[in-house]
């Protein structure tokens, strides 16, 4: 895992300890969601080689699997993201610039009632399937 990824989570997490965060909040600067989706990218590949290819047959198989279980598709028009949960925490993200295909294609599950879940295409279906349940 990247160290910005990394970082990125942990800080997530942080913020979603924090419901008085919420009172100085512009949500106007933010992409929110608010409902159990799935949180592509609006990325068009600039390449189609065979690491592309292999990225994209991956998200396009957790994208079935997601929408199987009643996840929405939400392409992200901001780089900052704001998932409201059901118990009222928020969590804030901050999508840095993709480094590489990997990275261009992120795929973050969201639930209302857990946190976010960013799905490494790099593994199998199973961290999905863990948190459909």
């Amino acid at each position: 895992m990247k160290p910005v990824l990394l970082i990125l989570m942990v800080a997530a997490s942080c913020f979603s300890c924090n419901p008085s965060r919420n009172d100085n909040r512009d949500a106007s600067a933010y992409d929110v969601v608010t409902e159990k989706s799935y949180v592509l990218r609006n990325t068009h590949p600039v390449s189609s080689d065979s690491l592309t290819n292999i990225v994209l047959q991956r998200q396009e198989e957790m994208s079935r699997i997601l929408e199987r279980h009643g996840f929405k598709k939400h392409i992200v028009t901001k780089d900052s993201l704001l998932f409201r949960r059901a118990n009222g925490l928020e969590v804030m993200l901050e999508l840095p610039a993709p480094e590489d295909a990997w990275q261009a294609n992120t795929i973050i599950a969201f639930d209302p009632q857990k946190s976010p879940l960013f799905i490494n295409l790099k593994k199998d279906s199973t961290q999905v399937t863990n948190y459909i349940k």
